[in-house]
């Protein structure tokens, strides 16, 4: 008879209690770095990044940067998704911020310059990141180009690219790119009543549901088809993968290239509501595709464990910008969100830690049942 598993020795139960222990520990050094700088209101910092919009106190105003948070949790879901996706291959797809960068660029040229309508949009973002992924695909397949190097070198490419293309499409007086409400509405993504539920935030769109669709689907490819047991069994063992008939090069580039939409898709997602424009003179990559490693690996690399921990990093991280900027950098946010990644590399250790103490303390507790 098959011994039955006590809650602890769930994996998803181990994931959700490392996960909130790297949070825990996270905020804790976070706040350690607040009172070296400032110890008299350090305690104050630690929660006013924590509480985001709840720092409002009329409720109204709550809803809306509750509303504001969500349109930027959605693209960094997707970029997480796209980490998570490729991890299962075995790769490490750092290339997601270029994909997002491509991604913004295409939606917005196709939206500012021939005025498109928002569908059109997102599709040309998704096939400007495909082809951003495939060209690591190739590079990793045929070349045997770790995707790091590689994806690191195309998210610079990316970004100066889409500085040149966007720079046609700028305002006269600024460096940022047309604004999509008075120069076409149409690429605007709907919001289908969804801005009413946040005060008639105009920049909540259906973008945040279809994100949390995307994540869904993630899930049941890699966990319920045959193209998603292929994927998984590449990323544990590829040599074992080609001598059962998988063909591994295929699944590597078609892996980079769905990586690399999902990324691309998560930037139209953000520049396609409205809610800012393109700096075409900005010299570094955003930090969006990075922060879904933080959220991917957060998430115990499980889609549907990456929703939550994708909120969680964007709520830190908005709550950094209420922080007195006379006192303490808004950068704090982000050294906890950089701690909260160091320590979710913990999480196997945890694991086995704890598999390990269940495990003898299950032994002892066998052996005192013997004896009585």
């Amino acid at each position: 008879m098959k011994e039955k598993k006590s809650l602890l020795q769930h994996s998803g139960v181990q994931s959700v209690l490392a996960a909130v222990l790297c949070i825990l520990f996270g905020l804790l050094i976070g706040y350690l770095v607040l009172l070296a700088i400032h110890p008299e209101t350090a305690g104050e910092a630690i929660i006013t990044i924590v509480r985001n919009y709840m720092n409002y106190s009329a409720p109204a105003k709550q809803k809306m940067y509750l509303g504001n948070t969500l349109i930027k949790t959605a693209p960094l879901l997707m970029c997480a998704l796209s980490i998570n996706f490729c991890y299962k291959t075995g790769l490490f797809n750092i290339g997601a911020a270029g994909q997002y960068v491509v991604g913004a660029g295409a939606s917005l040229y196709a939206a500012l310059a021939f005025h498109l309508p928002w569908y059109v949009c997102i599709l040309f973002a998704i096939l400007a990141g495909g082809l951003w992924g495939c060209l690591v695909g190739l590079l990793k397949a045929y070349a045997n180009v770790n995707e790091v190097i590689s994806g690191i070198m195309l998210n610079w490419i990316g970004l100066y690219l889409v500085n040149m293309l966007l720079g046609t499409v700028k305002e006269s007086t600024s460096n940022y790119t047309l604004k999509l409400r008075s120069e076409n509405p149409s690429a605007l993504i709907p919001s289908m009543g969804l801005n009413e539920l946040f005060m008639k935030n105009k920049n909540v769109t259906i973008a945040i549901p279809l994100a949390v669709i995307f994540a869904i689907a993630i899930w049941v490819v890699l966990n319920k088809t045959k193209f998603g047991y292929e994927i998984r069994a590449t990323g544990f063992n590829k040599e074992a993968a080609r001598y059962a008939g998988m063909n591994e090069k295929r699944n590597i580039i078609l892996t980079l290239i769905i990586g690399g939409a999902l990324a691309a898709l998560g930037a139209s997602f953000l520049y396609l509501s409205g809610i800012e424009e393109w700096s075409v003179t900005q010299s570094s990559v955003p930090g969006m595709g990075f922060n879904g490693i933080a959220a991917t690996f957060l998430g115990g690399l499980d889609p549907i464990g990456t929703i939550f921990s994708s909120y969680f990093i964007q709520h830190i991280t908005s709550g950094g910008s209420y922080l007195d900027k006379n006192i303490y950098p808004s950068q704090v946010a982000d050294l906890i969100t950089s701690i909260i990644i160091y320590l979710c590399g913990f999480v196997l250790f945890f694991k086995t830690t704890l598999n390990g103490r269940l495990e003898r303390r299950n032994k002892s507790t066998g052996k005192e049942n013997e004896k009585s």
